[in-house]
């Protein structure tokens, strides 16, 4: 009921926003509507107040208001729609200085007639919604066929469209309704809120009691974090500590309270600590009854100065009581499942006694679901559990299903994978695997945990101590506004990366966020706190994820209003009527039944007033004209969210959406489709999305008819070609301006008008600006939201630049980036090298000026960051030159200099601590500087993380590199010379300067290339170094190569173009005892040497080796049957998994590789002397991956398959191919082969080919038996002249490759075509063959067709 009376009162609060606007105010109080409108306003206010007031009160049982409250807040939709298409007519009415929406009746005579010409158009039948299409472009709409809208709505010819006509009478009888219908349930509901007494308040929620006994004798995963917590706990890393507080944090179910009883209970804890204490805290943070709790199980001691009773002492007495009896004693204190804490001093008041005593190492662990928490008590970085590791919570699974019993017979056959499929949902919790374990240990039968599965029956299930509601208890401790940020996250698919903008103005649409204080929380920061987000980042920026059973919970507490369509299995019917906010992931695969139930969601749910509709994922045509067909009928959308792959695809009735405020269009790449050109009718619409559209980047011509548009998301090229844009006059958002004087609506006025401009802002083509009066009509200095500005000239030869320009272009003081770029000017602008008024200026870009003076850096006292490029004239840079002092660059952490063709030296000498606080140097491409302060006195920069040099020939002498361990990336690149290092990977290129191995101690991967002066003992020093990839340093092996020196840590090497001996290279691998992966490539001298300890043998952990045209690598060893050579020495070890053998001539029997039965993947590629001698098909046995090819010479696929065939593998069903690549398809293609790889082959390649030219019947049918079979690739099979007639069976084919077969002349029709595949490939084939792929690109622009060549 608080969630109801909650949704209520932000219902009605979306009405009196509406009313707030003074013109749709006047025109409910019009007299010609007979309302009271102080009177309605007063009431609902009334009303809204009482329902926030009675938010936190149980009034559960109220059955009678819980009905008002549904008729309310379905009569304040109705309302909200109702005035928000009034202000839209209202908007267009502004736009175009007309006054058909006006107000103000009146009596007059004008206002008479005004009001007299919509009622006549009114009773002479014209009774649609309260507005109609002009008969110039929608007159079709008007007389009843909404479709022939659509061919006129979704091109863009750049035009004008027609706009949308008012009906006033409509409009009045439709207002007046409504706000009667929302008033008349104000005294009743108001009247029952009144009655609820004041302290009827929602009962505190209740947590079950823990304890510190063992619950779960086995803790199941977990072992490297535990251990790892227990050496801190009892070792040296909390030692030195009077008190440490370790939080250990994690959603609810994922066993925090388990983990934490088995450290309680460990040997090593019990030891360790005299006093141990365990407090389960709940939701109940009160400092005295806790510290009472305390007290009570830590021992007394005798004679006790301040001895109390318990339940009766205050506080400062507890708290005396308990720093006596801890006084000497290491203790331990776990403070269980903290739900709150009310303040940061209530927390450490309950700390207080805790931190007198003598001993050190105490420590209190705390356990919570809120990072918020664990942020707040830490003293040490806390302890994240997430879900388990995928083997150890399936072993916890079976425990859960099984209840320790025997596993059941069936269990291997018919329900082990059925068990895989449910854990895999489970994402590693423990409650979750206790929740259903106990579901599926009620039948054993495979259809119940079927059922289970299609279902997520655990999603259902309501015992305190399953998943769901524990979770949910998350759930309603959270505040209103965060259950509906939270529950409407249900509509994104599982996994989404949720981006601040993104969610953030999904809110504001749906009214969540108030708009107007956006900025007043950081929503989405709360549900990290909370829990219920995961914060992450990558190259787009930080995003924000929610684990897979909060988006159960997510989808499970919207279920009235939101709902997700996201699997194939999904029936319309189970849709609750009341949904108002739809969303539809598209998979890859759908079948009929799925475009049957999308078809049935019309007669299901209330289409027309649906308030969100957002399609994920892109889809073909045919999907796109069902979706289109079935939301038809949308008119109350405000968040649409849709892909186009056709200049149809957008919704019949896309051009009235007047409610719409957030759009987001995609489109895939290599369609020329345009924008809908009725897009610009969207005068609601606040934010517009184009970040994913590949189309033709052309706005319609009155975009700028989009007012209330706050911010565009889409790229620069969308940015810079709005028309008058002026117009737009609360966007946000403007990356990119480009001042164009031939064309009208691009003049610099035009930003003048955008007094909300924030973020980054570009102006080009400023070298058209002829004055400082010009320039000023930007009014940069007013927006003071802007945090980045960029000016810059065309570098172009133009008119003399006049040097007020610049001034004119004064940014606002506030600026925080600033870049000038080839400005022609002589003399920089007063604003930046006088009096300079922009002091917060943090970064400074300089680039192709020429300027006799540069800027005061002195006055510039925030800046962190100054690049110049292209700086004409400078020669020499540092104190006393330019605007350059002493006091300069107080805070500078980064500087760059890039392409200064005269700068010959940064000077330093003495200065050179003006510097110190450097973080990042990039210089680049200066071909004449010889020297930087770095050079001379290295030590001074103490904080450097970052040095990047690229073509300066005259820097060459760098001194120790990395000079400190805070030196974590290097880059030095000049011609036949580089070095790089980012504190994980080490590349030495030819580079000869010393190097400071032992602060690289976190390298783990290596390459040395040309230089002769790194060892192995250099090599030792690199305690993480895992991976090792030698080029062209012979010197490595043949120094220091004695029995002291082991690399244990190495794993991969890689050693290429080395003169290295077999002998010598017979002992270089011996320091490499764990060695994992080994690659030699292209050593010509190298031949493995056929004794005990020659070869490969020796690497007892070797996994996977890879050869490449080394000549010679086996030439020692003798070929020959495996029977009498069978015991022979080989030249690799037994467990190798993985071999790759390419153009390796000495490779000539497969005897070689006889003893390799553990093998999962082998490929041997143009090893032309290959024979199949020796063979031993017993290596075959594990393979999933076989790569069998020769470009020129004989084939040995099909014999190697014959072999394999004559075998009993095949029949023992052995033979489990995922992956096959071979030069002959009359060697696979045979009933035998194929049957025995229907059910794992799922790609093969058939490449080099030149004696097949057509397929027999025999091999159409074999092909037909790889049921599994996805991907099918052809490749220079340069005889080859069709392809298969029965491609269409193959029913799980997703990818077809067709590469340099020439003479294959035409393809199958798309009906042809199996209904499974995705994307088609044709590469370098006939012109008739690439002329058909076109043909069927353009026939279906979302079938994926990739054609090079011709």
């Amino acid at each position: 009921m608080a969630t109801a009376i909650g949704a209520a009162s932000w219902l009605v609060g979306k009405v009196l926003n509406k009313l707030s606007d003074d013109l749709v105010s006047a025109y409910v109080a019009s007299s010609k509507l007979g309302l009271n409108y102080d009177l309605i306003n007063t009431n609902l206010l009334y009303m809204q107040g009482l329902l926030h007031a009675s938010e936190n009160k149980d009034v559960s049982s109220d059955h009678g208001l819980h009905g008002l409250l549904e008729k309310l807040a379905k009569k304040a939709d109705e309302a909200e729609d109702a005035l928000d298409e009034l202000h839209y007519f209202i908007i267009q009415d502004q736009l175009d200085g007309t006054r058909e929406a006006a107000p103000d009746l009146g009596d007059g005579l004008c206002s008479y007639a005004l009001h007299c010409s919509h009622a006549a158009r009114h009773t002479i039948g014209n009774w649609f919604p309260c507005f109609c299409c002009s008969r110039t472009q929608d007159a079709d709409f008007a007389a009843g066929n909404p479709h022939n809208v659509t061919k006129s709505d979704s091109g863009n010819d750049g035009g004008c469209v027609a706009k949308l006509k008012f009906d006033r009478v409509a409009m009045s009888n439709k207002i007046k309704s409504v706000i009667e219908g929302i008033h008349n349930l104000c005294d009743p509901v108001s009247d029952l809120l009144n009655k609820i007494p004041n302290n009827s308040t929602v009962v505190t929620i209740k947590r079950s009691p823990t304890g510190s006994t063992i619950s779960q004798d086995k803790l199941f995963g977990r072992s490297v974090i535990f251990e790892k917590t227990v050496n801190a706990l009892t070792g040296g890393t909390y030692q030195t500590e009077t008190l440490s507080v370790l939080p250990i944090v994690g959603p609810g179910g994922m066993g925090k309270t388990t983990f934490t009883q088995h450290l309680h209970n460990d040997k090593r804890v019990e030891g360790h600590f005299t006093v141990k204490v365990w407090v389960c805290v709940s939701t109940d943070f009160d400092v005295l009854k806790l510290t009472r709790q305390i007290l009570s199980c830590i021992p007394a001691i005798e004679e006790e100065k301040y001895k109390c009773a318990i339940e009766t002492a205050s506080l400062d007495q507890l708290q005396k009581s308990i720093a006596e009896r801890l006084k000497s004693k290491r203790f331990l204190i776990v403070l269980d499942d903290i739900w709150k804490c009310n303040s940061e001093a209530d927390w450490k008041n309950l700390l207080s006694p805790f931190t007198k005593g003598e001993s050190k190492g105490n420590m209190v662990l705390v356990t919570t679901r809120f990072p918020s928490i664990a942020q707040m008590v830490e003293t040490t970085d806390p302890i994240e559990l997430g879900g388990l590791e995928p083997n150890d919570f399936f072993t916890l699974f079976e425990a859960c299903i099984f209840d320790c019993s025997k596993l059941p017979g069936n269990y291997k056959d018919d329900l082990i994978d059925v068990a895989k499929d449910i854990a895999r949902k489970l994402k590693g919790s423990p409650l979750a695997a206790n929740t259903v374990g106990r579901l599926l240990r009620k039948n054993l039968s495979r259809e119940y945990w079927m059922e289970i599965l299609e279902k997520n029956e655990w999603s259902n299930t309501k015992n305190d101590d399953d998943i769901m509601p524990s979770l949910k208890i998350s759930y309603d401790y959270l505040p209103f506004y965060l259950k509906k940020c939270f529950s409407y996250c249900s509509l994104f698919p599982e996994d989404y990366k949720f981006h601040n903008s993104e969610i953030t103005h999904f809110w504001m649409t749906v009214g969540i966020v108030d708009s107007s204080r956006q900025n007043d929380k950081n929503y989405l920061e709360e549900l990290v706190g909370n829990g219920f987000l995961i914060k992450g980042g990558d190259n787009s920026g930080q995003y924000y994820v929610m684990h897979d059973l909060f988006h159960e919970l997510s989808r499970n507490v919207s279920s009235q209003e939101c709902f997700n369509i996201c699997n194939l299995s999904f029936r319309a019917d189970d849709i609750p009527k009341s949904i108002r906010h739809l969303s539809i992931t598209i998979k890859n695969v759908y079948d009929e039944s799925f475009v049957e139930e999308i078809g049935k969601l019309r007669s299901v749910i209330d289409i027309a007033n649906l308030r969100s509709l957002m399609i994920f994922g892109l889809h073909d045509v045919r999907i796109a004209n069902m979706l289109k067909d079935t939301f038809e009928d949308i008119k109350g959308l405000r968040v649409l969210f849709i892909a186009m792959n056709t200049q149809q695809s957008l919704p019949n009735n896309f051009s009235n959406l007047i409610h719409l405020q957030y759009l987001k269009i995609s489109s895939p790449y290599d369609l020329q489709i345009t924008l809908p050109s009725t897009l610009s009718r969207l005068y609601h619409l606040k934010f517009l999305d184009l970040r994913e559209w590949r189309g033709i980047e052309n706005l319609p011509k009155d975009f700028s008819r989009l007012v209330y548009l706050r911010h565009f998301h889409s790229s620069g090229n969308f940015h810079s070609n709005i028309p008058e844009v002026g117009k737009m006059k609360r966007l946000e958002e403007l990356k990119v301006f480009r001042v164009k004087k031939e064309n009208v609506g691009f003049e610099l006025k035009e930003l003048g008008e955008l007094s909300s401009l924030g973020g980054q802002l570009s102006i080009y083509n400023l070298e058209t600006v002829r004055s400082k009066g010009e320039a000023s009509d930007a009014k940069l200095k007013n927006k003071t939201n802007l945090k980045e500005l960029r000016l810059v000239w065309s570098k172009a030869e133009h008119q003399p630049i006049d040097d007020d320009v610049l001034d004119g272009l004064h940014p606002p003081n506030n600026i925080r980036v600033l870049g000038i770029i080839n400005h022609g000017g002589t003399t920089a602008p007063s604003w930046l090298c006088g009096d300079i008024s922009i002091k917060k200026l943090e970064s400074l870009h300089l680039e192709g000026v020429s300027w006799s003076t540069l800027p005061s850096f002195e006055q510039l006292s925030n800046l962190s960051k100054v690049t110049f490029r292209n700086i004409i004239g400078m020669r020499l840079f540092g104190p006393g030159i330019g605007g350059v002092t002493e006091r300069s660059f107080t805070h500078l952490k980064e500087i760059v200099f890039e392409d200064m063709a005269e700068l010959v030296e940064w000077v330093g000498g003495p200065s050179s601590h003006m510097f110190a606080r450097l973080e990042s140097i990039r210089i680049k491409f200066c071909p004449l500087i010889s020297s930087f302060p770095f050079l001379e006195c290295s030590h001074v920069f103490t904080k450097l993380c970052k040095l990047d040099i690229w073509m300066c020939p005259g820097l060459s002498l760098f001194p120790l590199m990395p000079h400190t361990s805070t030196l974590t990336y290097v880059h030095v690149e000049n011609d036949g010379s580089g070095l790089y290092y980012n504190g994980e990977v080490l590349r030495i290129n030819g580079y000869t300067r010393p190097l400071a191995f032992h602060i690289m101690d976190k390298v783990e991967h290596m390459e040395i290339c040309g230089v002769s002066h790194v060892t192995l003992s250099d090599l030792q020093k690199l305690k993480s170094l895992s991976s090792i990839y030698l080029k062209r340093c012979d010197d490595v092996f043949s120094v220091g190569l004695d029995d002291t020196v082991l690399l244990n840590s190495v794993q991969n090497l890689r050693i290429e173009e080395l003169q290295i001996t077999g002998e010598l290279f017979s002992k270089a691998l011996r320091i490499f005892p764990a060695l994992s992966n080994l690659e030699i490539s292209e050593c010509r001298n190298l031949g493995l040497l056929p004794v005990e300890g020659g070869g490969l043998s020796d690497l007892r952990v070797l996994q996977s080796f890879n050869g490449f045209m080394c000549g010679k690598l086996f030439s020692e060893w003798p070929m020959g049957e495996v029977g009498a050579g069978g015991h022979a020495i080989k030249p690799f070890p037994t467990c190798l998994r993985e071999i790759d053998i390419r153009f390796e001539p000495s490779m000539q029997s497969m005897g070689l590789l006889s003893n390799l039965t553990s093998l999962t993947s082998l490929t041997l590629i143009d090893c032309s002397e290959l024979t199949i001698d020796g063979f031993n098909p017993l290596i075959t046995v594990n393979l999933k991956n076989l790569y069998v090819l020769n470009e020129e010479g004989i084939s040995i696929a099909g014999d190697l398959l014959s072999e394999i065939a004559r075998s009993k593998l095949m029949r023992a069903g052995s033979f489990q191919l995922e992956e096959l690549y071979v030069d002959s398809i009359s060697a696979v293609l045979t009933a035998p082969i194929c049957s025995h790889l229907a059910a794992t082959l799922h790609t093969l390649r058939f490449s080099f080919d030149q004696s097949a030219t057509t397929f027999t019947e025999e091999q159409e049918r074999a092909l037909l038996l790889l049921t599994a079979l996805q991907y099918l690739e052809f490749y220079f099979c340069k005889n080859l002249q069709s392809l298969p007639r029965g491609l269409r069976g193959l029913s799980s084919l997703k990818r077809l490759v067709i590469d340099s077969c020439e003479k294959i002349l035409s393809l199958p029709p798309k009906e042809g075509l199996p209904t499974s595949l995705e994307e088609l490939e044709v590469w370098y084939c006939s012109p008739e063959l690439t002329e058909q792929a076109k043909e069927l690109k353009e026939a279906d622009p979302w079938f994926s067709v990739d054609i090079y060549g011709t």
